[in-house]
Parts: C-alpha cells; sequence; structure tokens
C-alpha cells in the first residue's frame, strides 16, 4: 500500500497532461469536428493549469490542414507554456505533417515511431475548374463585383496568371511564416545541409538525422523515464456531440459532414493513410 496516497501532506505522483490533437485541422463550419483554435482552447488552458501537472505532453496524429488555426493553436501552446514554465513534449502517431508537424513544432523536443510520417513543410492550394462542366449544360455564370480582385479563383471561369500570381504570392508568405516557426522552434537541432522547406516527408527514423525530431520513442515509457514509474497521465480531448456518436445527423448537417468527411479523407490519403 503506498502510504504516502493516505497521508494529507503525502507526497503526489507527478502528473503530465496528455493533450490529443488528432485529425484534420481547421473547422471549416459550425459545429465542425476539425482541430481549431476555438474548440482547442479552453481545452488547453485546462491541461497546463488544472491539478498542478508537471508536465504537457501532444499526442500529434494530424495531416495538417488550415495554417492559421495551426499558427493559433502553436501560439496558444507556446504562451501557456512561457506563462506556467511548464515543458511541453510531442509525441507523433501515425503522422505530424504540415499543419500537424507545425503543432509538433510547438513542444520543447518532439518524439515519434520509427515509422511515423513527418515534414511537409510546405503550403498547398487545390481547387478544380468547372467552366467547361456548367458551359456542357448552357449554365450561364453571372458574377458582378465592386473591386476587380473579388472574383479572385472563381472555379466557374478560367484561370487567369494574374490570379494565379496573386495566389502564389500569399502561398509563398504563408510558406515562410511556416518555415520561421520551425527555424525559431528547432534552432541549431537541423540539419543545415538538407533542404527540409520543399513540402517532402520522411519516417520518424529519417527524421532523427535531419533534425525534425529529438529521437524515436513512444509516449508513456518516454514520459516514465522523465517523470518516473509513478507518474498519472492525465487525458485531454475533443469530444464528439452526444447524437454524433451514434452517427446520427441531420439535414445541412448530414450534407456539411459527408463534405468534411471527403476533405479529411484526402488530407489522410496524401500520405498513404
Amino acid at each position: 500500500m503506498d502510504f504516502n496516497r493516505l497521508l494529507p501532506f503525502g507526497r503526489k505522483a507527478p502528473r503530465v497532461a496528455v493533450i490529443r490533437l488528432q485529425g484534420a485541422i481547421g473547422a471549416t463550419r459550425p459545429g465542425a469536428q476539425g482541430l481549431s483554435d476555438a474548440a482547442l482552447g479552453p481545452l488547453i488552458e485546462r491541461a497546463f493549469k488544472r491539478g498542478k501537472p508537471c508536465a504537457v505532453a501532444l499526442i500529434v496524429n494530424s495531416p495538417g490542414g488550415s495554417p492559421v488555426q495551426s499558427s493559433l493553436i502553436a501560439a496558444r501552446i507556446r504562451r501557456l507554456a512561457e506563462e506556467t514554465g511548464l515543458p511541453v513534449h510531442a509525441f507523433v502517431e501515425d503522422v505530424a505533417a504540415s499543419g500537424g508537424y507545425w503543432l509538433a513544432c510547438a513542444a520543447d523536443d518532439i518524439w515519434a515511431d520509427a515509422t511515423s510520417i513527418v515534414g511537409s513543410i510546405g503550403v498547398i492550394s487545390a481547387g478544380f475548374g468547372l467552366q467547361g462542366l456548367i458551359d456542357k449544360y448552357g449554365v450561364e455564370r453571372r458574377v458582378h463585383t465592386a473591386g476587380g480582385a473579388k472574383s479572385f479563383m472563381d472555379p466557374f471561369r478560367p484561370e487567369k496568371p494574374e490570379d494565379v500570381a496573386r495566389l502564389t504570392r500569399l502561398l509563398e508568405d504563408m510558406h515562410l511564416a511556416f518555415k520561421s516557426h520551425v527555424v525559431a522552434r528547432r534552432g541549431a537541432r537541423l540539419n543545415g545541409e538538407a533542404d527540409l522547406f520543399t513540402g517532402d516527408v520522411w519516417t520518424g527514423r529519417q527524421a532523427v538525422e535531419i533534425g525534425l525530431i529529438d529521437g524515436v520513442a513512444h509516449a508513456v515509457p518516454k514520459l516514465k523515464s522523465l517523470y518516473g514509474d509513478k507518474v498519472r497521465f492525465i487525458p485531454y480531448g475533443l469530444r464528439q456531440p452526444w447524437l454524433r456518436r451514434f452517427g446520427a445527423r441531420f439535414g445541412a448537417d448530414a450534407a456539411g459532414a459527408v463534405i468534411e468527411a471527403a476533405e479529411e479523407r484526402a488530407l489522410w490519403a496524401r500520405f498513404g493513410l
């Protein structure tokens, strides 16, 4: 029997708050289940401040998504880490790619399985050109704007070179922000001879060699090695609404759920998952 647990002033086992960051990043509509700063904010705040944890662990399994939401979530984690003085450790499961790696870089160190997929430090914009489709069915597209750029990249009109140039400038600026975040967080640990910012991905074992992560390790044994065998893990994660646990969605919510699932499936599929 552990008598320390029975004594009011006995030494308590250290606690590590464990935040699960699972899924695509960026809630695109009300009620969507993607990782967003609005949805995760209260949860992250509790993880850092409730119960006096000795550290915070991030369990990351994300193919990426919104650069803005990735930046907001990572910034919140860093702000709270600095306010509380708590160390933050990230553990990658299947994938921490693109925005998922952005989140992992909010930690002080990053660990992964040898076969995890890590990296994809780039920004992508994808869409469809549907002008041929509406022409085939005799549909006339009518757009009226005040401001020449308001119909930017309209999928029902032919692509314009000036629109592509403008989009490229936007993507390059977002890419610069991503690179700056990685360099600021990983510093001298990065392999200066490797081109890490092409959008390429690596396995966990390869990622150690180029400095994207700190080593191959799993959450429970690593955290026990850092904080002792008696460490307690306090889990935090997003909860699905009660009806959605049984697959119940209605009307516009059901249609939005199909689109949301297809978009997230496409993100995972980029990494063979």
